[in-house]
């Protein structure tokens, strides 16, 4: 078989020549001004804009609390689930922007981890504001009469339920201080309400302002029903103390427990310095 020569499939003469230029595009300002260039590149700028700007804002999760924009405090919410429940007026959570909506908790690549170690540094811990609990033991100190009593319920409130959380500020400890709301058969309830309502905890006393949004007035009301009511820790103020043989005894407030402690520790820290300086000698300066 011979192979075609150059020219044995010109179509050129008298069967019309069929041969095109290759097309062109120069670049003109008239070229960019086009309707059929410019809509689209407008669209497709807005959509990409748009997409980035909702992602951000609330999409994006939120592994902790160094993640947590100083933008997002009194003007924003997160919703999670809460993994665990450490004392009776706080919390953690994992962040899951968008809920179930957005495919947390049925689509396999977007679960909750249930496991300590997979939660590491994956959580946020929440302070519940405007309300004060009573204490657990801790530090060496001995537990508050209805501690035990408030956190199982605030457990069986809120473990392992979604909650939103309205965020307030950032505290000493690391914790997000914020207002936190739960649905409960269809109904939104504001947890730290809920609490003061059933005699669990007291107002927030140690700073206040700081603690609350416009709800205070709303909270002190709640705390004063319950103590009419004498529901919780207003039901027999001060039972324990007086089954043990003291008298005189009303019933000591979470602040009162901390101011109480906390001068004790100041005042064991003054006289152990004061040991410390008789033995080193005058002298010696112990700082």
């Amino acid at each position: 078989m011979r192979w075609p020569a150059p020219g044995d499939n010109d179509t050129s003469g008298s069967k019309g020549d069929t041969k095109r230029a290759p097309s062109q595009w120069t670049w003109s300002w008239a070229n960019l001004t086009k309707s059929e260039t410019l809509v689209p590149s407008i669209v497709f700028t807005i959509t990409t804009i748009s997409a980035v700007r909702i992602y951000k804002s609330y999409l994006r999760r939120i592994p902790n609390v160094n993640h947590i924009k100083p933008g997002y405090f009194r003007q924003k919410s997160i919703y999670g689930y809460v993994t665990s429940v450490g004392d009776a007026d706080n919390f953690r959570i994992f962040h899951t922007p968008g809920g179930r909506s957005a495919g947390w908790g049925w689509l396999p690549w977007k679960r909750v981890p249930t496991e300590k170690a997979q939660l590491a540094g994956k959580t946020i811990h929440i302070r519940i504001a405007g309300v004060d609990a009573p204490e657990l033991a801790h530090w060496g100190r001995a537990a508050q009469p209805y501690s035990t009593e408030a956190l199982n319920w605030l457990t069986s409130y809120i473990l392992h339920r979604p909650v939103r959380a309205y965020l307030f500020r950032r505290d000493q400890y690391d914790r997000v201080v914020a207002q936190v709301y739960v649905r409960r058969w269809f109904i939104r309830r504001d947890v730290g309400l809920e609490m003061l309502k059933c005699g669990f905890a007291t107002v927030y006393e140690a700073k206040s302002g700081a603690e609350f949004g416009d709800f205070e007035k709303k909270y002190r009301e709640a705390e004063e029903q319950a103590k009419r009511a004498k529901v919780g820790m207003w039901a027999k103020p001060g039972l324990l103390q007086r089954l043990r043989g003291e008298t005189g005894v009303v019933l000591e407030s979470p602040r009162e427990y901390k101011n109480r402690h906390a001068a004790a520790d100041a005042k064991k820290a003054g006289t152990e310095k004061k040991v410390v300086e008789k033995k080193a000698g005058p002298d010696k300066q112990v700082k």
